[in-house]
């Protein structure tokens, strides 16, 4: 069975859909009718499609974008978490938080490079899922917004966390705290992503970013992707100690001679991810 084969079997529902085209996975969040809104279906999809991914040798980088024109991820399917509220903490604890947050450390820790396509609105949950994937590029017309304060609650899916990471702790707090939209050009400059690109451009900017990392070792990159994981919110000296286990693990494999070799044979690399 071949890696697209697989991954089309796994999901579950059409609230996911994966495309395989070379060795670069595009999957869609498919709820647009509910401006793919995060339902308990789509993160348990997601989650079983990033499996499938991730044991493909084909598939080298990952884009994640939503369906339709308006919206990227509008967040959480709040009719559905607040039913789990009615039961009990327990039950929203297991339902939501800790399957949202099981959902962005996933897509923060995977593997391979994941790049969100951010097309549209991304609102509580979808902006969580741009914090957490590792690169990030938005059309002019996405919209990024922190809205859980307004529902009377913080954000669950490590929104507390990440987003005061990546844009500081005051900048963080104004946006977790006031709950105002912001534009992809203040999204840029906080560094929540990397660039912002016409709408119509959107998911072939993402490609080429896409395009730009395969060319190198698959084992790298994940080496990379670990030892920045790992290390970011650790002291220096622990960081620069899991980048050096990173290294240790590429000393002995193919991919690091060949890319000794052929930089001092001047051609190009030829790496077969061993």
């Amino acid at each position: 069975m071949t890696g697209p084969d697989l991954v089309m079997e796994r999901n579950m529902s059409d609230c996911i859909l994966c495309e395989v085209s070379g060795n670069i996975a595009t999957i869609t969040l498919n709820r647009p009718e509910k401006l793919n809104a995060i339902s308990y279906d789509l993160a348990d999809t997601l989650m079983a499609v990033l499996d499938a991914l991730e044991g493909d040798d084909a598939v080298r980088a990952v884009i994640l974008t939503g369906a339709g024109e308006r919206a990227f991820s509008a967040g959480a399917d709040i009719h559905e978490f607040s039913r789990s509220v009615e039961v009990g903490t327990e039950r929203a604890l297991r339902d939501f938080v800790r399957r949202g947050q099981a959902l962005t450390a996933r897509l923060e820790a995977f593997g391979k490079p994941v790049i969100a396509a951010v097309n549209g609105i991304a609102y509580g949950g979808g902006c969580e899922i741009t914090e957490a994937v590792h690169l990030a590029i938005a059309s002019e017309r996405a919209m990024f917004a922190k809205p859980e304060i307004n529902l009377g609650m913080p954000p669950t899916f490590g929104g507390t966390q990440r987003l005061p990471r990546l844009a500081g702790r005051k900048r963080g707090l104004e946006l977790l705290l006031t709950g105002d939209p912001f534009k992809p050009v203040r999204a840029l400059e906080m560094g929540l992503i990397n660039a912002v690109v016409p709408h119509h451009t959107l998911l072939e900017a993402a490609r080429h970013m896409a395009g730009r990392i395969i060319r190198h070792s698959p084992l790298a990159a994940r080496a990379v992707i670990n030892a920045v994981t790992r290390g970011i919110n650790l002291p220096i000296a622990e960081g620069l100690a899991a980048e050096g286990e990173q290294f240790a693990r590429m000393a002995p494999t193919h991919d690091l001679r060949e890319g000794l070799d052929a930089w001092i044979g001047r051609r190009a690399p030829h790496y077969t991810g061993a």
